[in-house]
């Protein structure tokens, strides 16, 4: 159950453009991260309400934060989004995967 309410949870959190555009944004990004003002100017979104999309994603567990001096530097939670989309396609299409298969082939989802 605590699953579910994890997939809930984050896909609540991804339910906003903003949050959207921002996570898709740090998925590019990869491990390397984004600092919190270079989101905001590329998505053209005032850094105080960016933050409070920011916190949302963190608090969901998709995205982590780090701070560098001054700078906050925002990462995807890869395995974290691994485990939502794993359990969006569990029991895919009455247990029959290879519908699923374009997905698990997926660089970012494959085990």
């Amino acid at each position: 159950m605590i699953e579910f309410e994890n997939t809930l949870k984050q896909l609540s959190a991804l339910s906003q453009d903003t949050r959207l555009r921002a996570f898709k944004m740090l998925m590019q990004a990869g491990h390397e991260g984004i600092q919190a003002g270079v989101i905001a100017d590329r998505l053209h979104v005032a850094p105080n309400s960016l933050s409070a999309h920011l916190n949302v994603l963190t608090n969901s567990g998709l995205i982590t934060v780090e701070r560098q001096g001054r700078k906050m530097i925002y990462r995807p939670r890869i395995e974290s989004v691994n485990a939502m989309l794993s359990s969006l396609v569990k029991n895919c299409c009455n247990r029959h995967p290879d519908v699923c298969r374009s997905l698990a082939e997926l660089d970012c989802i494959a085990k």
